[in-house]
């Protein structure tokens, strides 16, 4: 008896699956515009495709399910995109092969996200493609055609995106204390690729005025003094390294010539860029062995101790270079007091010239 109960109970459960299942799928295909499911027809077909001149064959299968729960699924029709196509398709292959046709649908993205599109136009990836590279990516390329999801909403997401192409690169990041927080924990406070290379708008990394630029990108997360009290992170990181020789050096050099700015030390310099590891993680011999290693890549000859003449990102304390604080403290209060006191000389003095005449 206990037995038929069970197997009563869990037919009425698969049955209850069943029929929500039923019913979302209903409640999705319904919610497709009249044109869409007239279109869905045809194109729900796994098997449809097109083959094109150089003999390549194209699925021409779209996913009804992907479709109405992509951000265009309640936005826009098939013909919105696919302008040029009628009830009467072409029979024979109009391009001459499968990356033809993604490099021309390019073009149809700007018809409403036109300022995106104009960005794109300023990018690493628009000067490969205007050059011949035709692998280089466009807008489906990243965001997908008929299952488009929001970027916004899942950053992790946008990462993955650019590993299609940069593998090595997302396995470094991955492995980063960045990449850690990002994709094992999905912490949304870390940069994920498009923090520091930006979206659309994107520059070549190689070249010395994206290095110039490093500083400003990292300050963007570690001179936020709310974000970094998440993570008890100093936000003098920044301070520090503007008033250092390292970080008035670039700031004198940014309208130098490329000669100049060539020696220039900034952030992805000693830390690294896609590879950053975390100085707690790591501990202090660990820290210390790759921080002189790192010098020496400048200072020839550097020995292991030669970091520990560099305050690092610290402000001076009696915990952290104290002689350096003490120096500092006794001129802060001896220079003005030797100010004041020129001046009040200098007053006396006027004040005893007035009074003999």
């Amino acid at each position: 008896m206990k037995q038929r109960r069970v197997w009563i109970g869990g037919g009425i459960g698969v049955a209850a699956a069943v029929v929500v299942g039923l019913l979302a799928g209903g409640a999705s295909s319904q919610a497709l515009p009249e044109s869409v499911s007239y279109c869905l027809n045809c194109h729900d077909d796994k098997q449809l495709s097109l083959t094109l001149k150089d003999r390549s064959v194209m699925s021409l299968y779209v996913d009804s399910r992907e479709f109405a729960q992509s951000v265009h699924g309640s936005q826009l029709i098939c013909t919105d995109c696919h302008a040029r196509y009628d009830q009467n398709h072409p029979s024979g292959a109009t391009f001459p092969s499968k990356r033809a046709y993604v490099t021309a649908a390019y073009e149809t993205c700007k018809k409403c996200h036109f300022d995106t599109y104009t960005r794109t136009l300023e990018s690493v990836h628009y000067e490969l493609l205007k050059g011949g590279l035709d692998s280089a990516p466009v807008c489906t390329d990243c965001h997908g055609a008929h299952n488009i999801q929001n970027p916004h909403a899942k950053r992790a997401m946008v990462s993955r995106s650019c590993a299609t192409c940069h593998v090595k690169v997302y396995e470094r990041y991955a492995r980063s204390v960045h990449g850690k927080a990002l994709v094992d924990e999905g912490n949304q406070d870390v940069p994920a690729c498009a923090g520091c290379h930006t979206h659309h708008q994107i520059q070549q990394p190689g070249t010395t005025r994206f290095r110039l630029s490093s500083p400003d990108i990292c300050i963007r997360c570690h001179g936020d003094k709310r974000l970094m009290s998440k993570y008890g992170i100093s936000t003098t990181v920044a301070e520090t390294y503007l008033a250092d020789f390292h970080g008035v050096t670039a700031s004198l050099t940014r309208g130098a010539s490329p000669a100049h700015q060539q020696v220039v030390v900034t952030c992805v310099d000693c830390h690294g860029s896609h590879d950053i590891a975390s100085p707690r993680l790591k501990g202090k011999e660990a820290m210390k062995t790759a921080a002189a290693a790192t010098c020496a890549k400048c200072h020839k000859g550097a020995s292991p101790d030669f970091p520990a003449a560099w305050l690092s990102h610290y402000e001076p304390s009696l915990r952290h270079a104290p002689l350096v604080f003490l120096v500092d403290l006794f001129y802060r209060i001896f220079i003005p007091f030797v100010v004041i006191g020129l001046v009040l000389h200098v007053l006396l003095h006027v004040y005893r010239m007035s009074a003999g005449r």
